[in-house]
C-alpha cells in the first residue's frame, strides 16, 4: 500500500479546513488537504452559500411583486422558474468550490479526495477511488464539520422529509411546507419558501422563536413572518407522520396536550446539527479527550494528543463558518511554530431572515445575567434616512454598554443588511471601544451604518434623530 508523508495533514476542506491548509502552505509547511466529498465542505456546497443565494432570490421575487409601491409597474404576476433558479444557485456554488481547489493548488498544498480514518496517532488510511493510501504526518488537523440532526420517525431518506441539503435542491416549491424547528436554519429556509409561494407552518417546541435571542428581536421577526403568512406554532411537538392520499399527514401536539394532524406536501427538519466525528477511527486514538460529541481543544486548537488538532464544528460551539475559519488560521500558525492563541472576545452571529438579525458580544439579557449594570442605546431604522429610501424600515440597532465606563459590551441588530453592519460592532468590542469612540466616528450619509452611530449617541443622551431618554 502506498505511503505518503507530510509535515501537516488537514482532514476536511470546509471553511475551517481549506483556510488552514492554505495558511500552512503559505508558511512553508508541507501540507496535504483531504476532502471526502466536495471542496468547500458543507458551507460552500449545501450550506451558507447556496442558502443565501436562494434567500436573496426569494426576497427579490417578493420585491418585484410589491414594486408598485415605488411606482414600478410590473405587467402581470411574476412567475418563478425553479429549475433555472436552482441552476443559478449551482453556478454560484461551482465558482466558489472550483476556486477553493485552485487556491489550495496555487498556494502549494497537495489535495486528496477520499475518506480518512485514523490508524494511530499521526497515521491515517485514506480510501480513494484509486484504492487505499496511508498518510503519515507530524501534525493532523480534524476539520470534518457537522451534519443535520435526524429525529426519530423523520428519516431524511424519505422523499417527503427534507434536511437543509434537500431543501436547497428542490425541483418545485412545495405548496404546503411544515418546518420542524424555529431556529435560524428553519426560519431562513422557511421564510424563503414563504416568499416564493409556499404555505409554511413552523413547529417549535419552546415558547419562542430563535431561542437565546433578544425578545425584542424575536418580536420584530415574528411580525415579519406573520406578514408573509407564515403560521408559527409554539410549544408544539412533532410526534410523527404518515403518508396520506397524496399528502403527508403530520401529527403534532400543542401545549394543551391535544393532538392534531396537519396536511402538508413536505416536512423540513431543522432541529440542529451534530459534529462529524463518527467513522474517523477515533477509537484508534486512545485517551482522546472529548466534550460530549465534540473534540476538546485548548487555546491553540491542540487536543490532549501531541500532534493532533481540531477546528470548526467538531471543536465545539458556536458552530459557525467564520469561527471555523479563524480557528483554522490560528491552528496553522501554531503548527508553523508561531506563538499565537485563540484570543477573540466575541464571535458574531447572523440570521439571514427578513429582516436579518445579527449580534456581536453580549445581548442585553446576557449582559445583565453576567452582572453588568448596563446602558442601552436604541435607534429604529425608521429614523434612518437610507432605510426609508429602500423601503426597509423594520427593526433597530441596540448597543449595550457597561454603565461603569461606557465600554461596548455588545450590539444587537435586526433590520436591513444587519449581516454587513455587525462587523463594525465586532471591531469595536475587540478593541474595547467606548460609546464615545463610535459616536465621534463620522459615518457617511445617507447610509444604514448611521444607525450604529446614532445608537451609541442615544446611549449617552446625545442622539439627534431620535428622542433621548
Amino acid at each position: 500500500m502506498e505511503t505518503r508523508s507530510y509535515e501537516a495533514v488537514v482532514i476536511g476542506a470546509g471553511p475551517g479546513g481549506y483556510p488552514c491548509a492554505i495558511r500552512l502552505a503559505q508558511l512553508g509547511v508541507k501540507t496535504l488537504c483531504i476532502e471526502k466529498e466536495a471542496w468547500g465542505g458543507v458551507c460552500l456546497n449545501v450550506g451558507c452559500i447556496p442558502s443565501k443565494a436562494l434567500i436573496t432570490a426569494g426576497k427579490r421575487f417578493q420585491e418585484i411583486r410589491h414594486a408598485d409601491t415605488m411606482g414600478i409597474v410590473v405587467q402581470g404576476e411574476p412567475t418563478l422558474d425553479v429549475p433555472k433558479l436552482i441552476a443559478w444557485k449551482d453556478s454560484v456554488v461551482k465558482k466558489l468550490t472550483s476556486g477553493v481547489s485552485q487556491l489550495l493548488k496555487q498556494n502549494g498544498a497537495d489535495r486528496l479526495v477520499g475518506h480518512a480514518r485514523f490508524l494511530a496517532p499521526g497515521r491515517l488510511q485514506v480510501e480513494t477511488a484509486e484504492g487505499p493510501v496511508v498518510v503519515e504526518a507530524q501534525h493532523i488537523v480534524i476539520a470534518t464539520g457537522s451534519k443535520p440532526i435526524q429525529i426519530p420517525g423523520f428519516s431524511f431518506a424519505d422523499d417527503r422529509i427534507m434536511d437543509s441539503t434537500k431543501a436547497l435542491a428542490v425541483s418545485e416549491v412545495p405548496k404546503r411546507l411544515a418546518v420542524i424547528g424555529g431556529g435560524y436554519i428553519g426560519l431562513e429556509l422557511g421564510g424563503m419558501m414563504a416568499k416564493v409561494g409556499s404555505e409554511v407552518t413552523v413547529i417549535e417546541m419552546t415558547d419562542g422563536l430563535l431561542p437565546g435571542f433578544d425578545p425584542e428581536v424575536v418580536r420584530v421577526l415574528a411580525r415579519s413572518l406573520k406578514k408573509d403568512k407564515v403560521n408559527v406554532r409554539l410549544k408544539t411537538k412533532a410526534l410523527g407522520w404518515e403518508e396520506g392520499d397524496g399528502v403527508a399527514l403530520l401529527k403534532v401536539q400543542g401545549a394543551d396536550g391535544k393532538e392534531e394532524v396537519l396536511e402538508v406536501d413536505k416536512i423540513l427538519v431543522t432541529v440542529g446539527r451534530f459534529p462529524l466525528t463518527q467513522d474517523l477511527g477515533l477509537e484508534n486514538l486512545p485517551g482522546l479527550a472529548m466534550d460530549g460529541r465534540f473534540v476538546r481543544i485548548d487555546k491553540q486548537c491542540k487536543t490532549n494528543i501531541p500532534g493532533l488538532y481540531a477546528i470548526g464544528d467538531v471543536a465545539g460551539q458556536p458552530m459557525l463558518a467564520h469561527k471555523a475559519t479563524h480557528e483554522g488560521e490560528v491552528c496553522a500558525e501554531v503548527i508553523a511554530g508561531h506563538k499565537v492563541f485563540l484570543d477573540h472576545k466575541q464571535v458574531p452571529a447572523v440570521v439571514f431572515t427578513d429582516p436579518e438579525v445579527a449580534t456581536a458580544g453580549m445581548q442585553e439579557h446576557e449582559a445583565k445575567a453576567a452582572g453588568f449594570t448596563v446602558k442601552i442605546g436604541r435607534v429604529p431604522f425608521a429614523a434612518i434616512g437610507r432605510a426609508l429610501t429602500t423601503g426597509e424600515t423594520d427593526g433597530f440597532v441596540k448597543i449595550i454598554l457597561n454603565a461603569a465606563d461606557e465600554r461596548v459590551l455588545g450590539v444587537t441588530i435586526v433590520g436591513p443588511h444587519a449581516s454587513d453592519l455587525i462587523s463594525e460592532a465586532s471591531l469595536a468590542i475587540e478593541m474595547d471601544a467606548e460609546a464615545l469612540d463610535i459616536g465621534l466616528t463620522i459615518h457617511p450619509h445617507p447610509t444604514l451604518s448611521e444607525a450604529l452611530m446614532e445608537a451609541a449617541k442615544h446611549a449617552r443622551g446625545e442622539a439627534v434623530h431620535v428622542m433621548n431618554k
